[in-house]
């Protein structure tokens, strides 16, 4: 009997061994930056996925590709969280683009702002602004240099995720 057991408890200890021999391999998203759902707490856009995005199309219509520009994100960051508070996408809800910019020591010659909400994801964001004529122009701008893009998300409110483009020379 103890030679029967014998070849079973080495098939189990072989068994058990096989399975620990591989590390267990880490969970990686497939989906990619600008179809990854912007509704939740902890999700946040990636300012470089969109750049690249926003960029390609401009470069396709003729304009130059864009930049990142920190204090532009930060102004976005403001606008958005401001809108969110609210429950509303108003441009103005911290008083006009060029008087925030001014405020936060931003030089430019042109500045203009794409905003908007109840969009999920950035491909949702980025077509929408493409149909509208008055965002499509901005992102089109020739001048446009620099970007600053955020989003902020309210689950109360009635559109949960907030968007704001800026955009200047």
């Amino acid at each position: 009997m103890r030679m029967a057991a014998l070849p079973c408890l080495s098939f189990l200890v072989a068994l058990g061994l096989g399975g620990c021999a591989e590390a267990p391999k880490p969970v990686v998203s497939s989906t990619p930056a600008f179809y990854r759902g912007l509704d939740s707490a902890d999700a946040k856009i990636d300012p470089v996925a969109a750049r690249d995005m926003i960029s390609i199309y401009r470069t396709n219509n003729g304009q130059s590709p864009l930049t990142i520009d920190p204090a532009l994100q930060s102004a976005a960051e403001q606008q958005v969280k401001a809108m969110a508070a609210a429950g509303a996408p108003n441009a103005n809800i911290n008083g006009p683009l060029r008087k925030r910019l001014a405020g936060a020591n931003v030089t430019r010659g042109i500045a203009v702002e794409n905003v908007s909400a109840g969009y999920h994801t950035m491909a949702e964001a980025f077509s929408g602004w493409r149909q509208s004529t008055p965002h499509n122009s901005n992102m089109l701008n020739p001048k446009a240099r620099r970007m600053g893009i955020a989003t902020a998300y309210a689950p109360g409110s009635k559109y949960k995720v907030y968007w704001a483009l800026v955009l200047t020379d």
